[in-house]
């Protein structure tokens, strides 16, 4: 199977690329178009800030490449939030694959979330076999609230979506890579989708 992980300069890769390892597949790290349009499964993961991520995108191109995909597409953690209409965290236009806008948490709890946290109201066969409350990675100040295309739901300040889904695109707010055992067989499940 061609798993390619989009390389455009923000994103923790490794810990992705070691991930899918231990579930005994390879993937190839790349930005380039064709190479993209070409695997089977894209991840799109992130790490960092989403003015200058965008900004990476666009001169790349693959912020008007990543919506035309057909194939199953996971978006990490900045990445589910760049597939959004837009986010409050540098007033940044996103991918619009998501009808949801991004916001910040309020100053009520400690910014960033960071650390395991629970995920229910769990909707997707990208779930599957997963139980309801599990703990997963979390590492962010800016959330998707719930929406039509939530399918995992997590509490922190507020209820949020920690994955999102519309057709072939996924999202998860959290670390599957990080996330131990579980995270490993949510990765697991995307690869088989």
């Amino acid at each position: 199977m061609k798993i390619v992980i989009i390389n455009y300069g923000a994103g923790n890769i490794q810990s992705i690329m070691f991930a899918i390892e231990r579930l005994g597949f390879k993937a190839v790290l790349s930005n380039d178009p064709e190479e993209i349009k070409s695997a089977e499964k894209v991840i799109f993961p992130g790490v960092g800030e989403a003015s200058s991520a965008m900004t990476k995108l666009r001169e790349s191109g693959l912020d008007s490449l990543i919506p035309e995909l057909k194939q199953p597409v996971l978006g990490i953690c900045l990445g589910m939030q760049l597939m959004c209409n837009k986010t409050e965290e540098g007033n940044t236009e996103g991918l619009g694959i998501f009808d949801v806008d991004v916001l910040k948490f309020s100053n009520k709890v400690k910014v960033p979330q960071m650390g395991w946290n629970q995920i229910y109201d769990l909707k997707s066969d990208l779930f599957k076999g997963i139980s309801e409350n599990e703990f997963m990675y979390l590492v962010h100040s800016f959330y998707a609230p719930n929406c039509e295309e939530s399918i995992a739901t997590t509490n922190y300040d507020v209820e949020y979506a920690s994955a999102l889904q519309k057709d072939n695109f996924y999202g998860t707010q959290f670390h599957p890579e990080k996330s131990g055992d579980v995270g490993e067989k949510i990765l697991g499940n995307f690869l088989k989708i």
